[in-house]
């Protein structure tokens, strides 16, 4: 039994705006970097069912697929290093709390 392309396109969607919810409902530094990492692999799950019932047998989707992967990673990374330094100045990560910072 395979399913079809239409649920995994719900799937995204659904997960595409619990990102945008997510990203500007939350306040923690944290959960808004979750809910762009949400928002990517939504886009993620896209490439990947266009390319497998839209067009079978190319990689085009696949190689987007994981070049997407390896910004969210990269993302990830300089996201959490900018966490570290606020909360060293800080020593919070609330985005309430961001403007605080001084030169």
């Amino acid at each position: 039994m395979e399913i079809d392309a239409f649920y995994y396109l719900i799937l995204s969607t659904v997960m595409m705006f619990a990102g945008i919810y997510g990203f500007f409902t939350r306040r923690n530094l944290l959960a808004t970097l979750i809910s762009v990492e949400l928002m990517l692999n939504a886009t993620n799950i896209n490439f990947a069912v266009f390319n497998r019932y839209f067009y079978p047998g190319a990689l085009e989707g696949h190689f987007f697929t994981l070049f997407g992967i390896a910004i969210s990673a990269a993302e990830t990374a300089v996201a959490i290093a900018i966490m570290i330094n606020v909360y060293r100045n800080v020593r919070n990560i609330q985005t309430d709390d961001v403007s605080d910072l001084k030169g």
